[in-house]
């Protein structure tokens, strides 16, 4: 299939009409809007990442399993860790967004200033074009009427050429001569100012064709440009989202070194208070109690009639060495209960 171009495409029947150049440039600017919208919807996104980032950054500095311990304390302080990378790698995703946008931006400028160049040139040439077709026309018109002019003062001489009045017919001569005279001045005129206009239209033709050329490969450029842009863009997201998944993984990583029993075990050697439970709490009858106290007492006391043992004889003392400071009861006691 034979690629259609922009030079064959956008012509008028009309000399005048710049209907074609007009559509080339409705479009030129429709693709510079989109190239802003683009641009602007980038700015957006790398904005939403830039507070992502931050918010992210913020969050990893708060508290996380601050009284935690042993792997679940580590496997917490690996997700802490990596939620800071991650907001980390949304920041340089942010910065990596706007070094993109700001290639579309000068890419954008680029086209403009070659464009603007270019359209003052074309609408000069439109300008002194159309004077020109205007200038031609009004003078085909004072051409016509000097023509029409010769001819009726052409036939006003045929008409009296049998009068006898010489007078009016050297004045009819006179008129006639006139107005060839004139109908051929503006002849040359008319004829200077086709020739005229056919040297502008030859170079608006080549400019047009040259204008056309440029403006294709402009929007050639525009369209590989933003698609590239968007492609560059999406590579982005994507290798964040690889990127993020990877830190994910250290951290699942990390909670598979997570053992329960360990932990357990560890809090436990740490924190151990005694491995007795307390005793059971008995019940106590107030009144048992009471009984039980009176009937212990008799027998703690010392029976009457055995508080001394027999009366020793002062005659045997010397005898048997006898000491009367030692009582010999065991039962004896001072205390009165």
């Amino acid at each position: 299939m034979k690629n259609l171009h922009f030079k064959d495409f956008f012509w008028n029947s009309d000399l005048t009409s710049t209907g074609g150049y007009d559509a080339i440039i409705q479009y030129l600017n429709d693709g510079k809007r989109t190239c802003k919208e683009v641009e602007d919807f980038m700015k957006a996104r790398a904005s939403i990442e830039e507070k992502y980032a931050k918010e992210l950054l913020g969050l990893s500095k708060k508290v996380c399993g601050h009284n935690e311990m042993n792997t679940l304390k580590r496997s917490l302080d690996v997700f802490k860790l990596h939620t800071e990378y991650v907001g980390l790698s949304h920041q340089q995703l942010a910065q990596n967004m706007r070094e993109e946008i700001k290639k579309l931006e000068e890419f954008r400028e680029k086209q403009k200033e070659t464009r603007k160049k270019i359209e003052q040139q074309m609408d000069a040439l439109h300008k002194q074009k159309s004077l020109q077709f205007k200038k031609t026309m009004d003078s085909k018109k004072i051409y016509e009427q000097k023509c029409r002019d010769k001819e009726e003062a052409d036939q006003n001489v045929n008409r009296n050429t049998n009068t006898n009045n010489t007078k009016q017919m050297e004045k009819l001569n006179s008129k006639a001569q006139q107005a060839k005279q004139n109908a051929e001045e503006a002849d040359r005129t008319y004829q200077q100012n086709v020739a005229m206009l056919g040297k502008i239209r030859d170079e608006w033709l080549k400019e047009h064709v040259k204008a056309c050329d440029i403006f294709e490969k402009h929007s050639v450029e525009r369209i590989n440009f933003l698609r590239n842009t968007v492609w560059t863009h999406l590579n982005q997201l994507s290798l964040q989202c690889v990127t993020s998944d990877a830190l994910y993984e250290e951290v699942r990583k990390s909670l598979e070194q997570c053992d329960i029993q360990e932990d357990t075990e560890h809090f436990v050697n740490l924190r151990r208070t005694g491995d007795k439970p307390p005793a059971a709490v008995v019940y106590e009858n107030f009144y048992n109690d009471q009984r039980t106290a009176m009937e212990a007492t008799p027998s703690r006391l010392a029976p009457l009639g055995n508080r001394r043992g027999p009366l020793p004889n002062p005659a045997q003392e010397s005898k048997e060495d006898a000491v009367y400071s030692t009582v010999q009861d065991a039962g004896y006691t001072l205390i009165q209960y």
